[in-house]
């Protein structure tokens, strides 16, 4: 081997640069701490009730949930079927490597088999064969407690974090989107055909391999449209509400302005959130029961029990744009994450117009349009 090859096999075990936040790093950690907390509920001496392969299951839970490896019937499915087969070579093998060279064989290809493949579940299996008298006098119990029972605590602990912390878990499967091919785009059954003929295992889900290339799609694309920004192809005729304004008069104004969505700013024109026909649809869904509620609140409270206001309907959590910013940014924005307004904001965080879907598309137009008249 030349002095080139060998240094470029050894590069190949330089680990690839880790681009997840520092936020999302702690997050991790908290929540693999807290998972494994709440495996201690028994009495140790005389149940092993917290086996060091749930150690490795907290890191794909809490630190990968997006893997295939980490959803809930890898975890469940996948302790529970090692755990049965270590069980039972155990018992049928004398010889213990021996013993526990067959259960990991045989407890990888059941996995398989039964699409649970979970890698701390080759743990459960040598945990049985190896572990000594204590869990041998347990036999097929072992698979019951503390395997299913530490299984369940540990993956219902991460699904409460990952709610609670705003994150999607489990990352379930999902049937394939139809999308029309063009020269630039691919088919999901282009990226299965892709993945069947790799000799390897992706520790990635296809639906969010599916995703992040359709996102670098349009990052790609976006990249060409530098020239326009936010304030070129922005709406300047904004119609804004106030968090006092009523649930009728912001509906009204809808209606009059034939838009779909209302900035709420204060009194200094500073975004303080986004009310949609949705969010008024919903505070109507019953208005026969609410009107007949707030005539009867009128009768002896007076007036003040009238519609509901903006302030109670509206979104806080609005994404917004610097006026700056280039078009290209708004297109994952339009693309992924569900937005069909935004408002633009100057460098004092005032409204100063709104961008809709329409907008952008007419950006990327005139932007293409002038391009190609230069070169022509």
């Amino acid at each position: 081997m030349s002095r080139n090859a060998l240094l470029r096999w050894l590069r190949a075990f330089v680990p690839a640069p880790v681009t997840l936040k520092w936020t999302e790093r702690l997050r991790a950690g908290l929540g693999a701490s807290i998972g494994i907390a709440h495996l201690v509920v028994g009495d140790a001496s005389v149940l092993p009730f917290l086996i060091a392969p749930m150690g490795a299951s907290a890191v794909l839970l809490f630190a990968v949930p997006a893997s295939p490896l980490a959803q809930p019937w890898s975890i469940v499915g996948g302790n529970l079927v090692s755990a049965t087969v270590g069980v039972a070579c155990a018992m049928l093998v004398r010889d213990p490597v021996d013993a526990a060279a067959l259960a990991i064989g045989v407890a990888i290809c059941a996995m398989f088999a039964l699409r649970c493949v979970h890698p701390p579940s080759g743990a459960v299996a040598l945990t049985v064969v190896l572990g000594g008298p204590s869990i041998h006098a347990l036999g097929f119990g072992f698979v019951f407690a503390p395997v299913a029972l530490q299984s369940a605590v540990l993956l219902a602990s991460a699904i409460a974090y990952h709610a609670l912390t705003g994150h999607r878990y489990p990352h379930g499967h999902a049937a394939p989107k139809s999308a029309a091919p063009d020269a630039t785009s691919f088919l999901r059954a282009d990226l299965e055909a892709v993945l069947a003929r790799r000799s390897e295992l992706l520790d990635v889900d296809p639906d969010d391999l599916e995703a992040l290339l359709r996102e670098t799609q349009l990052q790609a694309y976006a990249r060409r449209f530098t020239e326009f920004t936010c304030a070129d192809i922005m709406s300047r005729a904004v119609v804004p509400v106030a968090p006092k304004t009523s649930a009728d008069a912001a509906l009204s104004l809808l209606d009059r302005h034939r838009v779909k969505a209302l900035p709420v700013i204060d009194a200094s024109r500073r975004l303080r959130g986004i009310v949609t026909r949705a969010d008024l649809a919903h505070a109507y869904s019953s208005k026969t029961f609410d009107a007949w509620k707030r005539g009867i609140a009128r009768l002896f409270d007076g007036p003040r029990h009238g519609p509901p206001r903006i302030a109670a309907l509206m979104t806080v959590d609005v994404r917004s744009v610097d006026m700056s910013v280039p078009i290209a940014e708004l297109v994952p924005m339009f693309a992924h994450f569900g937005h069909h307004h935004i408002p633009v904001i100057d460098a004092d965080h005032r409204l100063v117009g709104m961008i809709t879907e329409a907008d952008l598309i007419s950006g990327l137009y005139r932007q293409s349009f002038d391009r190609a008249q230069r070169s022509a």
